[in-house]
């Protein structure tokens, strides 16, 4: 009598189109539309993200200092702008060095720099400084009409960060919801993402010529990135080689390679 009653049940669910699971009836989040997407403008991690960070969705790229993430976000940028689009930068402290951001390339006429404050110590400061960013950030996107907008957090001390509520990142989600912007968090460590967005994590290695710690000279930077997305969409790893023979050379030259 029991297998009865729940064949019937089921068969009415079926009839109804209720027998699937929300995650069943979810679309598959494979995107083949390449506008819907930002490339890096890497070639071995574009490969590695199929094609670029989702648009309409927030992503992040964190690894420590020196692991290449803001190098990769001015390839990002410059990509986006000689593409025509207009990006913009949220910098919290105030690090971005201009002179880095044309070498490598961003059309600074198409770049919205918003200048934080620099802080040299404190809890306040750094409380207020980072509220601030976050509300301009929140402006930004509000205001529409940019391909990637970013928010650098790299330097901000990590027991800020996580005092950040979690529903902020979901107000962000929100906001830029089937729109064209890219919008990239930029930290130490994962923070938030979407459920459509993309982690890159990044650890960076330098590589030295010379025999004695005096004469050593940098000859190039390795760059691994390993890409987490929900529910397995993209999951890799490439990496990504730099060589001068000028350690003095700030733009170097991208040589690629992927795994």
């Amino acid at each position: 009598m029991a297998n009865q009653a729940l064949a019937a049940v089921e068969s009415a669910l079926r009839d109804r189109k209720l027998d699937r699971t929300l995650t069943t009836a979810l679309a598959p989040l494979e995107r083949v539309d390449p506008s819907a997407l930002v490339p890096m403008d890497v070639a071995p991690l574009d490969a590695c993200l199929r094609g670029g960070l989702p648009r309409g969705q927030l992503s992040e790229l964190a690894g420590p200092r020196s692991s290449g993430r803001m190098t990769l976000l001015l390839r990002m940028m410059a990509a986006a702008t000689a593409r025509g689009e207009i990006v913009a930068l949220v910098d919290t402290l105030d690090r971005l060095d201009v002179a880095s951001a044309a070498a490598a390339g961003v059309d600074l006429s198409r770049l919205l720099w918003i200048r934080g404050q620099e802080i040299s110590g404190g809890a306040s400061p750094i409380d207020r400084a980072l509220d601030r960013a976050l509300k301009a950030l929140n402006l930004v996107l509000q205001a529409g009409g940019f391909g990637v907008v970013a928010i650098d957090l790299a330097d901000v001390p990590l027991a800020a960060i996580r005092q950040i509520p979690f529903n902020t990142w979901m107000r962000v989600q929100r906001v830029i919801e089937g729109s064209d912007t890219a919008c990239v968090l930029l930290g130490s460590e994962p923070l938030a993402r979407s459920a459509g967005g993309l982690t890159v994590m990044l650890a960076g290695r330098a590589t030295w010529d010379g025999a004695s710690d005096r004469s050593r000279r940098l000859s190039g930077i390795d760059v691994r990135t390993r890409v987490v997305s929900p529910r397995k969409r993209i999951d890799g790893e490439a990496v990504v080689g730099a060589r001068t023979a000028d350690a003095t050379d700030r733009d170097l030259p991208i040589a690629r390679q992927s795994r």
